[in-house]
């Protein structure tokens, strides 16, 4: 997201245009809504947590340094709302069978299902990771998010993220070993 737009849309909500949040919300509900998706892995449960995070974010603006990217501190409320959520469940959504992962389209049926298989098995071998090494995962490779924004989001180093990064990667290379597509 560009940073410069962000702090335009912020600078202009704290002067009370309320059209600027409107603006932040449309720019930011789609990827709040899949960072809490791919912690949660309930739709219900996303939706509550990007409606918490546009309310935390309206009540706290002010608090916000224009120093940092607008989008590392939202999704920073993101996450952590969304793994507070995951802790107070005190459990794991099971996973969504029926569930896609984004951009899996291919432009003829085999190539379809194969990447469909494909996802289901992703998707389960994230769904036996810990949240930790699925936030870190759906962070880099899901969200886009660099380094460097993983690191403000979770409040980390940028080496913490990389050695992170690493260890959850090697540990889903290892439940996808037996994948064999058709």
């Amino acid at each position: 997201m560009d940073k410069d737009v962000d702090q335009a849309l912020v600078e202009r909500y704290r002067r009370g245009d309320r059209d600027a949040f409107t603006e932040l919300v449309i720019r930011y509900q789609r990827p709040i809504y899949n960072a809490a998706y791919w912690i949660l892995r309930s739709a219900d449960d996303a939706n509550d947590i990007a409606q918490d995070v546009f309310l935390k974010v309206a009540e706290r603006l002010d608090e916000f340094d224009s120093q940092h990217k607008f989008f590392s501190w939202i999704y920073r409320i993101a996450v952590n709302e969304a793994l507070n959520r995951l802790r107070r469940n005190g459990h794991e959504e099971p996973l969504d069978e029926d569930v896609d992962l984004p951009g899996a389209e291919s432009a003829n049926p085999e190539s379809q299902a194969s990447d469909a298989e494909r996802s289901r098995w992703i998707q389960r071998a994230l769904m036996t990771m810990s949240s930790n090494d699925r936030t870190v995962l759906t962070l880099r490779h899901f969200s886009d998010c660099t380094y460097q924004e993983i690191a403000q989001i979770l409040d980390v180093d940028e080496k913490t993220v990389k050695s992170r990064l690493f260890e959850a990667r090697q540990r889903l290379r290892d439940l996808l070993k037996d994948y064999e597509p058709d």
